[in-house]
């Protein structure tokens, strides 16, 4: 029943490789631009926390529009995963318990891009087809 579907696979990459990044992006401009505001957010300055900001921002917004997609994929997903560790995992290594879901899923999330490559509505594909 759902086999009609498949041939939309290359498109939902591209949306969800969109999402994930206005997403991400979301977390930069909170950090840097203060929006939307937020409680807790860390100083900026030359730590994790103070450079997550801009990394999401400019990782995060290469990754919507799909220019060079899967080495930015294997920065931010190793940006997460550093992420999780330092700042969820000393509370417990439970996701669930130390709320750091979000930053596990766009780890892995991240890295399907790396394997998969961008989908059709990219950049990157726009200059392969160039």
């Amino acid at each position: 029943m759902f086999d009609r579907f498949s041939a939309y696979q290359p498109q939902l990459l591209s949306v969800l490789r969109i999402v994930t990044g206005l997403l991400f992006v979301c977390h930069g401009t909170a950090k840097v631009l203060g929006f939307p505001a937020m409680d807790g957010l860390p100083e900026p300055g030359l730590s994790l926390a103070g450079l997550s900001g801009p990394l999401e921002l400019i990782l995060g917004s290469l990754f919507v529009i799909g220019l060079f997609t899967r080495p930015v994929a294997f920065l931010a997903s190793g940006f997460c995963a550093v992420g999780y560790w330092a700042v969820h995992g000393m509370q417990s290594p439970f996701p669930i318990m130390n709320g750091g879901e979000t930053i596990a899923l766009y780890c892995f999330v991240f890295l399907y891009f790396v394997a998969s490559g961008p989908g059709p509505w990219s950049v990157d594909a726009r200059m392969k087809r160039a």
